[in-house]
C-alpha cells in the first residue's frame, strides 16, 4: 500500500504519481487528490496501483454511476469523474501528446457529442458485447483480466439493448455475445457466430440508408456516425476537394465517410479500401445509386504498394487504434495526395503519424476532436492535412 499524490492524467485512462525514484500509474484516481493505492504491477521501469481510499477529494469527483465498474468492470474507467472534466483530461492528454509526440502546439479542445451532457453520458452506446465465463454467466470483463462481472443494468446501452436482458441470462456453453441496435430501429445478437433477432442492421446517416450484415463493424456511440460525418465533410469543403480527380478511402468500412462525400461532391471519383469482404459487401449495397463510387477489396498497405505516385487527389483513412503504422504512412507519403483527412480513435498513434507526415511537408490545416466514448479515456480526433 503507498500513499500517493496524483499529479497529472496518462494516456490509457490512468493517473500519473511517484513513489520514490519510479512512476506509478494509478487508476480510479484525480489529478490533485491524495490516495491510498495498491499495487499490483511492479517493473523495473514503473508501478501500477489501483485506488483503495481518497484521502484528499478531489471537486471533480462524484459517485460511480455504475456498481459494476466498482467491482472491477472495465469500459467506465472515468466513470468517477464529472462528466466536463472528463472532456478536461481528455483535451489535456490530446494536446500533450501532439506536442510530445508531433511537435505540434494545438488549442484543440475535446467535445461533447450532441445530448451526452444533458444525459449523463450514458444510454449511449449502441454496440455491446458480453463476454461468458464457464459458469454461463454473462457480462463485462474485469480489467486486464478474463474474469467476468455479473451486472444487473447496462447504464452505458441504449435503452433497446438494456432490455433486452440478455445480460440476465446464463448461457452455459457460449464465449461471447455481441449486441446491436441500429438508429433506425433494428435489434440483433449473435451468440458467438448465430444470428438471432433482425438479419440487417440498417443505419441512417447523412440522409443516405447503410445496410449492414450481421457483426459489421460500425461506431459505438448513437451520434457518433453522424458527427463525424459531417466533420468530414466539413473538412474536405475545407481542403477544397478537386471534383475531376481520383479520391481514396483508406480502412472504409461500408463506407460510411466515401458515400457521403460521393453524394455531396458532384462527380468527385472515390474509391473505397477495406479489407473485410462482408464490409465492401455492404458498402456495395448501399450504395448502388452512387455511379462515383467503387468498393475495392485489399490489404490497405498491398493496396498502396501497388499505385503510382501522384494519382490522388485527397485521401481519407480511418485506421484501427493502432493507427497507420509507419509502413503505410510511408506509402502515403510516396503517393503524395494533395489532402489527407485523418480519422483517429488513439492520440498516440495520431501524434506518431502526424510527426511522420509533418516531417514529409504536411501540415495541420484544421482539427477537432470528439467525446464519443463517455466514462472511458477513449476519443476521436479528426486531421485535416495538406501539402
Amino acid at each position: 500500500m503507498l500513499k500517493l499524490k496524483i499529479e497529472k492524467v496518462a494516456h490509457g485512462g490512468v493517473f500519473i504519481a511517484r513513489h520514490d525514484s519510479k512512476v506509478v500509474f494509478v487508476s480510479g484516481a484525480i489529478p490533485g487528490e491524495l490516495v491510498e493505492a495498491k499495487v499490483v504491477q511492479d517493473t523495473k521501469s514503473f508501478l501500477r496501483a489501483e485506488t483503495v481510499e481518497v484521502l484528499e477529494e478531489s471537486e471533480h469527483r462524484v459517485k460511480h454511476f455504475w456498481k459494476a465498474a466498482l467491482k472491477g468492470a472495465g469500459g467506465a474507467e472515468f466513470g468517477h469523474i464529472e462528466l466536463s472534466y472528463q472532456r478536461v483530461l481528455k483535451t489535456q492528454v490530446l494536446q500533450e501528446v501532439l506536442s510530445r509526440m508531433a511537435g505540434i502546439e494545438s488549442e484543440v479542445v475535446v467535445e461533447a457529442a450532441p445530448g451526452d451532457q444533458e444525459n449523463q453520458g450514458l444510454r449511449y452506446r449502441t454496440r455491446v458485447q458480453l463476454n461468458v465465463d464457464e459458469s454461463g454467466t454473462a457480462g463485462p470483463s474485469k480489467i486486464r483480466t478474463n474474469e467476468i462481472v455479473f451486472t444487473r443494468d447496462l447504464p452505458l446501452a441504449v435503452k433497446e439493448i438494456e432490455e433486452l436482458g440478455l445480460h440476465l441470462k446464463n448461457f452455459n456453453g457460449v464465449d461471447k455475445i455481441k449486441i446491436a441496435a441500429s438508429n433506425t430501429g433494428n435489434s440483433q445478437w449473435l451468440i458467438d457466430k448465430k444470428v438471432n433477432g433482425d438479419k440487417q442492421l440498417i443505419e441512417r446517416v447523412a440522409g443516405r440508408t447503410f445496410r449492414l450484415s450481421p457483426g459489421s463493424f460500425w461506431q459505438a456511440h448513437v451520434k457518433g456516425p453522424e458527427l463525424l460525418t459531417a466533420c468530414v465533410s466539413e473538412f474536405a469543403k475545407l481542403l477544397n476537394l478537386d471534383p475531376q480527380k481520383q479520391n481514396l478511402d483508406l480502412y472504409s468500412g461500408a463506407g460510411l465517410f466515401s458515400a457521403t462525400l460521393s453524394a455531396q461532391f458532384d462527380g468527385a471519383k472515390f474509391l473505397a479500401i477495406e479489407s473485410s469482404k462482408q464490409a465492401i459487401a455492404d458498402g456495395e449495397r448501399s450504395s448502388h445509386d452512387l455511379d462515383n463510387l467503387r468498393f475495392h477489396q485489399a490489404d490497405v498497405l498491398k493496396f498502396l504498394r501497388s499505385q503510382t505516385a501522384a494519382t490522388f487527389d485527397t485521401i481519407i483513412l480511418d485506421p484501427p487504434r493502432s493507427g497507420a503504422a509507419n509502413k503505410v504512412v510511408e506509402q502515403l507519403i510516396r503517393l503524395s495526395p494533395r489532402n489527407m483527412i485523418y480519422v483517429a480513435c488513439d492520440p498516440v498513434a495520431l501524434a506518431r503519424d502526424l510527426r511522420t507526415l509533418g516531417d514529409a511537408g504536411y501540415q495541420v490545416m484544421a482539427m477537432r476532436a470528439f467525446d464519443i466514448f463517455p466514462h472511458t479515456h477513449h476519443f476521436e480526433t479528426v486531421v485535416a492535412l495538406a501539402r
